[in-house]
């Protein structure tokens, strides 16, 4: 797949194609090898930050982390997140040793109007399974499931089932867990709950944790750096 986007108008017309695409399904097995990808942004300021941000991207599988640190390429904008940060995580999967069997994503897949968001968008640029794992749902709609760890609930985007809210952990708020490239919803509850101890699935918890320490590094070698903020999900 060609480079990452540049334009809102060229962004929008490949998540449409993408999300049109009729992927062959991947289904998860025991013994698969999930990662997870994730990108914060440095402390302070207000907003939905700016072009040229600085960021840390991280990657993680198993017992390895990779992290790589780069610039935003836009502000962020609900449902166009991968203008603001697809090069930069792509580059993150790319450090590590070897890639996962499946990644998750700090992003919508299915849950978004042209049906092509962030999580399925990079796992068409690196041609990996991908599930979208998000704190609330960008369009679709659906009820809280019961309150015990694994319960779940449709998320309909329309007349389509795009994922589930997901109990990882009793007591907590659910996941919104999506369908993304080459996964289906109930693909992408068992990847999610097959990794998730705390309420965060552990690779996702591996690569916000490093992310981090590599931004709290920077800072400290670099005290007098521009701060941004880290745009909401």
């Amino acid at each position: 797949m060609s480079a990452w986007p540049q334009t809102l108008e060229e962004l929008i017309e490949q998540q449409l194609r993408l999300g049109a695409l009729d992927r062959p399904s991947w289904r998860f097995a025991a013994g698969a090898r999930v990662g997870a990808v994730f990108v914060c942004f440095a402390r302070g300021g207000s907003g939905p930050g700016s072009a040229g941000d600085a960021a840390w991207a991280a990657a993680a599988v198993g017992h390895e982390t990779a992290v790589v640190p780069g610039r935003a390429g836009a502000p962020y904008e609900p449902g166009l997140l991968a203008l603001r940060e697809g090069a930069l995580l792509e580059a993150a999967v790319r450090a590590l040793a070897e890639p996962p069997d499946v990644l998750l994503v700090d992003g919508t897949g299915r849950d978004h109007p042209g049906r092509g968001g962030l999580a399925l968008h990079l796992g068409a640029v690196l041609d990996l399974p991908t599930v979208g794992v998000t704190h609330r749902p960008l369009a679709a709609e659906g009820d809280w499931p019961a309150d015990e760890r694994g319960a779940r609930s449709p998320l309909y985007l329309a007349d389509e089932l795009v994922g589930y809210w997901l109990r990882t952990r009793a007591g907590t708020r659910p996941l919104a867990v999506q369908a993304a490239w080459r996964t289906g919803p109930d693909s992408a509850a068992e990847v999610v709950l097959s990794t998730s101890r705390a309420r965060t699935p552990e690779p996702l918890r591996a690569a916000r944790r490093r992310a981090r320490e590599a931004r709290a590094a920077a800072a400290r070698a670099e005290p007098t750096q521009t701060p941004s903020n880290e745009p909401p999900r």
